[in-house]
């Protein structure tokens, strides 16, 4: 048999999805995988139905639907305050993942470096890796999930060609500061960086927290790459439909990089995704007030329980601390809650680049029934899980 390609070998499989079959074997309630268990605002259900029978049902351009690029630059200026030019400076793509994919791979040679924050989303360090380039891992430090200014500084002295900022951050819930993002501005104009941004939960931050657009800041918008994507925003996950935002220049580039990789978003689900796009502020408003109830009830339980942990400031991931169980490996800790409790859990090894082993991360994008019934197995916790020694 021929030799496969050697280029995934220092990564596994993605790790929330494997705990999601955890969780299906055992039965156990999956508060792994970050998706809501309740449907989607009824205008997009109710436009998709049209759209299956009308149609349309053939290739859109292959960057994006026109009405679609047209409602999403609308939306973003509202929110950003910059205007986008939806001919140029948009290419709609497969989810959020595929618009990473895309950005990471348009500006990176192989050889090159990334600068990524940890704990981080699974796959920035396997977009870098699959694009040739190599990953160089900044440390946020638990349970604050603060960065060094002086190591943030020592990776930017290694040339890098771009940093991912996730900002509402997967999985840690920080909502960097704008002092904070001011001095990732500086070290990207310093040393001559792109900056690309994962800002799917852009509208999922609570109060008194406030969410800063990247390319907002002085003479951000001409180096920074913004991702995004309408998973979390309108709780259709399954509906594929991310985008890149970016100066014409890297947009031109990004096109062709897109349309070799997916050729295109499905047409249907871009037309029905209008409607939403076209929401007014009390959608958004109703949107953080839906997910702060989840939080409370969340964070609430797991303080009655004991457990400790950081309380997420935007997003609706918690990283909850296991170390007092004494587990060396927190992907066994995982499965022995997933078969003993009932509760599915990632582990937070998944995320760091440090050796890290005393996390896991349990998201709330489910119904109030669902999280209370979670919280009642948790409960059971210490009597079902016994402390190991060490």
């Amino acid at each position: 048999m021929p030799v496969l390609a050697s280029r995934t070998k220092t990564f596994t499989d993605s790790v929330i999805r494997r705990m999601t079959r955890v969780s299906l074997k055992y039965d156990a309630i999956n508060l792994s995988q970050g998706f809501p268990d309740w449907e989607p605002p009824q205008a997009l259900r109710q436009r998709l139905a049209e759209v299956a029978a009308a149609g349309p049902h053939q290739y859109s351009i292959t960057w994006g639907a026109e009405n679609f690029r047209q409602a999403l630059a609308q939306k973003q200026e509202h929110f950003t305050g910059l205007a986008v030019n939806p001919a140029t400076e948009i290419v709609t793509t497969c989810g959020g993942t595929e618009a990473m994919m895309t950005a990471v791979m348009s500006v990176t040679e192989p050889g090159d470096k990334v600068v990524v924050f940890s704990p981080f989303y699974e796959n920035y360090g396997a977009d870098a890796i699959l694009c040739g380039a190599e990953p160089v891992y900044v440390p946020l430090k638990p349970p604050t999930y603060d960065f060094d200014v002086d190591a943030l500084e020592a990776a930017f002295r290694q040339h890098p060609k771009a940093l991912i900022l996730c900002n509402p951050s997967n999985p840690s819930g920080k909502v960097f500061t704008r002092q904070e993002l001011q001095v990732i501005a500086d070290l990207a104009e310093k040393y001559d960086v792109w900056v690309i941004t994962d800002e799917v939960y852009e509208h999922i931050v609570y109060a008194p927290y406030q969410h800063i657009y990247f390319a907002t800041l002085p003479r951000m918008w001409e180096r920074t790459i913004s991702c995004g994507s309408l998973s979390k925003t309108y709780s259709i996950t399954g509906w594929r439909l991310g985008y890149v935002i970016a100066p014409a220049a890297v947009i031109e580039v990004a096109r062709k990089v897109h349309d070799f990789l997916t050729v295109g978003a499905a047409a249907p689900l871009q037309e029905a995704a209008v409607v939403g796009l076209q929401f007014g502020d009390e959608y958004y408003e109703e949107l953080k007030a839906h997910y702060t109830k989840r939080r409370t009830l969340l964070l609430n339980g797991l303080r009655d329980i004991g457990l400790s942990f950081t309380e997420p400031q935007g997003a609706y991931y918690v990283m909850v601390d296991i170390s007092e169980f004494g587990y060396a490996s927190d992907t066994e800790f995982c499965e022995v809650l997933a078969e003993k409790v009932g509760v599915g859990a990632v582990p937070g090894s998944a995320f760091f680049h440090e050796d890290i082993n005393s996390y896991m991360r349990l998201h709330f994008a489910k119904n109030e029934d669902t999280l209370q019934a979670a919280l009642e197995r948790l409960s059971d916790i210490y009597k079902k899980i016994p402390r190991q020694m060490r």
